[in-house]
């Protein structure tokens, strides 16, 4: 009894660490960028402000404390499910190593986490330039529109797109084509969709065609691509739910059996019943991964 009691407060506090990483790694992610195109410092505060600098949505280094929170985390959160199925202290300090193998992870994470912001606040870029230009507005007007807009939506002027749209306004009021802006802007986006944008305006500028008429258009489709990719999404998110759900169970019941019946469970924390145990985590965690495979919609 003692050692499920163990196993489940090393369990409870590995997820509370979990969910305080996560929340200050996604508000880091999100909001800690410096200014894009702004003079960059002497040095840096951490690798992923020196990332950030360049602009790549692609690509966040994490500093050395958000590393070291994200292996103490996950390394808690597998010397747990370890003692959990095996207590044993050896083997569950095996199995904690594959905490270190965690920011990776939790770096895939944040990038897409930040491009799908951006692909949000891009839609609503949007809908302003498109508006702008059916009102009559030239393009670089239009541009300049759209960042007022935005400012009235996002008023933290940290969000990406505000960024974004500030940064092609001064290269356009400094001389530079405002289509080169935009194929820069796509190429460091990594989204196929402002990608896509980018070139469909280029190309109307070099061959001379209607500028306006192929920007509503192009705004259009592509902003009812991503409501339905949204809407897909929020039909997936309550599958999503409950396959963390069902994943959370199977722990759930070898605990509760270990703590009611630890007689009936001992034969499986000795001999034979190692290899038994590892077969079924195994199973756990295959599940989970093709679980996620699934939900994992547009990836």
């Amino acid at each position: 009894m003692r050692s499920v009691i163990i196993a489940l407060v090393c369990g409870a506090a590995a997820y509370a660490a979990y969910l305080v990483v996560v929340r200050l790694n996604g508000k880091i992610a999100l909001a800690n960028v410096p200014r894009i195109g702004a003079k960059r410092p002497r040095q840096a505060e951490n690798p992923g402000e020196r990332e950030a600098d360049a602009g790549d949505y692609g690509r966040y280094s994490m500093s050395a404390k958000q590393r070291a929170f994200a292996c103490a985390a996950a390394g808690a959160v597998l010397f747990a499910i370890g003692y959990l199925f095996y207590q044993n202290v050896a083997i569950c300090a095996v199995l904690s190593l594959g905490g270190l193998y965690y920011p990776r992870a939790r770096r895939r994470q944040l990038i897409r986490k930040r491009k799908d912001e951006l692909g949000r606040q891009f839609k609503h870029a949007l809908y302003s330039l498109s508006t702008a230009l059916s009102a009559g507005r030239s393009v670089e007007n239009a541009f300049a529109e759209a960042g007022n807009d935005l400012r009235l939506l996002y008023p933290d002027r940290t969000a990406d797109m505000l960024r974004e749209l500030d940064r092609i306004n001064r290269l356009t009021e400094n001389g530079e084509p405002i289509e080169r802006s935009l194929l820069d802007f796509g190429r460091r986006s990594g989204i196929a969709d402002v990608q896509q944008f980018a070139e469909a305006f280029a190309a109307c500028k070099r061959t001379g065609g209607d500028l306006v008429e192929v920007m509503r258009r192009t705004s259009n489709m592509i902003g009812e691509k991503m409501e339905i990719e949204q809407d897909i999404s929020v039909l997936v998110a309550q599958k999503r739910f409950e396959a963390k759900a069902l994943g959370l169970i199977p722990f759930v019941i070898v605990a509760f059996l270990a703590f009611s019946s630890p007689d009936y469970m001992a034969p499986l924390y000795g001999g034979a019943g190692h290899l038994v145990m590892t077969a079924a985590l195994a199973v756990l965690v295959a599940s989970q991964w093709l679980a996620r495979k699934i939900m994992d919609i547009g990836t």
